[in-house]
């Protein structure tokens, strides 16, 4: 028992490090199902379980400011509490998303709270030229976020599903209502904040038109991205930019 939770924790705190090895999608429920199957003895119920859960998720992503439901606690839980139990798919959903939102508290709190924090520490070493110092505390930071996941998942498997399910439903309306409210207002002032660094004369009439497209026409977001994608082939000239790319390298041939 204690053995599969720490083995557990540790594929939550492998899963939180996919942003430090270049987004390579390992937190997803269809990476982590399969691992928690094999520590608990199923690995075809863990893949099952895990593709299930990834389309649950599959809008889990975050945008800006936006803090989603941890996906990563509530995947790997959800999956071995629904194996442990021998229930399936249906304990896998019923305790991934209310386990999702509860680390998605924790999480908000040391986003919010601990990585300002440490992130003052950083701006005093920046000032004294300190990289070292820096790139400690930036490590630090990630190192710290990994563990608090795998803590978490550990202490989540050892407690059981009962007493999950007790903790998750003691949690007062008032706090998941307002946190519902500000998950669903989170997501504009991510777009917003992005908007801000990307914004200009040029690109704001594609904007509104993807908006009047979704708004007005109910086009899909997929079929946006598609047109968008077009719009770029039309727009940009990339072959001009190859014959550019080759006269520069001609140019520094002669200069030799």
């Amino acid at each position: 028992m204690w053995v599969q939770a720490f083995l557990l924790g540790c594929v939550a705190f492998i899963g939180k490090c996919d942003l430090a090895t270049g987004t390579n999608l390992i937190q997803r429920p269809i990476v982590l199902g399969p691992l928690v199957g094999l520590i608990l003895g199923d690995l075809e119920m863990g893949i099952k379980i895990g593709a299930t859960l990834e389309l649950a998720f599959l809008g889990s992503y975050s945008v800006g400011a936006y803090i989603p439901p941890n996906v990563i606690v509530g995947g790997v839980l959800g999956t071995a509490f629904a194996i442990s139990t021998g229930k399936g798919v249906e304990v896998a959903f019923t305790m991934a998303f209310p386990i999702a939102m509860l680390a998605m508290i924790i999480d908000t709190f040391f986003f919010s709270i601990v990585r300002p924090i440490m992130g003052r520490w950083a701006d005093k070493y920046a000032v004294q030229g300190n990289t070292r110092a820096i790139s400690v505390i930036h490590m630090g930071a990630g190192f710290l976020t990994c563990t608090v996941l795998g803590v978490i998942t550990f202490l989540g498997f050892s407690l059981g599903s009962n007493t999950m399910e007790s903790i998750v439903n003691a949690i007062p309306d008032v706090i998941t209502d307002g946190l519902t409210i500000a998950t669903g207002l989170l997501p504009g002032i991510g777009f917003a904040m992005l908007a801000l660094m990307i914004m200009n004369k040029k690109v704001v009439p594609y904007y509104f038109l993807g908006f009047a497209l979704s708004a007005y026409l109910k086009i899909p977001v997929i079929g946006i991205a598609i047109l968008g994608l077009i719009l770029i082939f039309i727009t940009i000239d990339f072959a001009k930019g190859h014959q550019i790319a080759e006269s520069e390298v001609i140019e520094d041939d002669d200069d030799f």
